[in-house]
């Protein structure tokens, strides 16, 4: 296996994050298991039981904002180290805790393994001296571990996409926009312009999340896709955030129509979804920019729509001289849930290059 390290200093504690060199092979075709969004958390059921499970809640079940409903970046599932044993091994994201009286350090110890088990897993080992240290490990550490398995997901995910043949829309794309993304098997080119694009992928089900636990299910149809819009950049006042909304509600009034005629797709500023955003850089660094999310709807008459969520990416193209904005789009129904597609988009969005 590779080596990768990443040493992260947080207060009192020093997280070494290494791969693990364990002298093993993986079988070929040998896949992860278990949900996109779900962390299997291994452990004693004491350990489970104690303040530790609301620290875990509290760090690890952090949610992507500003959606309704709310959704999680990963949901939590626990088993005893001998029920991991004895079961699959092979979940993409795993985390260890473990409490060994043979360890001496003054704090606990965060370590990661990748490909432990299945190619693409990431298995992260919290060790500390006594339940104490535990607890402090977990306080001051899992963040930065809810960080190296949110890197991790969207990654899976640009990587799997990469090799899906789509080569007819992502010439158009590159002679249109002069950028190179990852797209979704059997995705199709639906709208076409000359400064913009919408794109659908394969529309999918996933079952329905019932509460109370119950173990029937159905399927709920997920629409998504993503829109590839630019226009002249002249200056940086562009990027100011009511700016950026401005010009993406212009873009969507024109482009994106609804089937009822006089309607169309527009941007939701009720408070509770109102859009947010943070500056982030492409999967490689080369693109800085300004990612938003929010909640979308369709607009144009006094009536009621349906609407989803949005997640947008803005740059310049140092080339074309244009402020371009990828865009991706999820319409589901509230019962589902939308950890998946949302981090689909999510890692289409990280996977814009400039084209060579």
């Amino acid at each position: 296996m590779k080596i990768i390290s990443l040493a992260t200093i947080s207060l009192l504690l020093v997280f070494a994050f290494s791969r693990c060199e364990s002298g093993r092979t993986l079988s070929s075709g040998l896949s992860v298991t278990g949900k996109i969004g779900e962390i299997l958390v291994v452990c004693e059921q004491d350990i489970w039981n104690s303040d530790i499970q609301k620290s875990l809640d509290s760090e690890l079940v952090q949610y992507i904002l500003p959606y309704l409903p709310d959704v999680a970046t990963f949901q939590l599932t626990h088993r005893t180290p001998r029920r991991f044993s004895d079961g699959v091994k092979r979940f993409r994201n795993t985390l260890f805790l473990q409490i060994d009286p043979n360890y001496t350090g003054e704090h606990g110890k965060i370590e990661k393994r990748l490909d432990v088990w299945a190619k693409g897993q990431i298995v992260i080992d919290i060790t500390a001296k006594n339940y104490e240290q535990l607890l402090e490990t977990c306080l001051n550490g899992l963040d930065n571990v809810h960080q190296e398995f949110d890197d991790k997901s969207w990654n899976r995910i640009m990587y799997h996409f990469g090799r899906a043949r789509n080569e007819t829309i992502k010439s158009q794309v590159r002679e249109n926009f002069g950028l190179e993304l990852v797209l979704p098997a059997h995705s199709k080119l639906v709208g076409k312009r000359k400064n913009f694009f919408r794109i659908e992928f394969p529309s999918s089900s996933r079952p329905i999340v019932f509460e109370g636990g119950g173990s029937s299910q159905d399927n709920g149809t997920i629409f998504s896709g993503i829109m590839i819009y630019q226009y002249d950049f002249k200056d940086s006042t562009q990027f100011q955030f009511d700016q950026l909304l401005s010009a993406r509600d212009t873009m969507l009034r024109y482009n994106v129509p609804h089937e009822v005629e006089g309607m169309y797709m527009g941007t939701q500023y009720n408070e509770v979804v109102f859009p947010e955003g943070n500056n982030i850089d492409n999967y490689n660094g080369t693109i800085p920019g300004y990612e938003m999310r929010g909640m979308f709807m369709f607009k144009g008459l006094p009536k009621y729509s349906t609407g989803g969520a949005f997640w947008a990416f803005h740059f310049v193209h140092p080339k074309k001289k244009k402020l371009m904005c990828v865009s991706g789009y999820v319409d589901a129904p509230s019962t589902t849930s939308w950890t998946h597609p949302l981090r689909e988009v999510q890692a289409i969005l990280r996977s814009v290059e400039y084209s060579k």
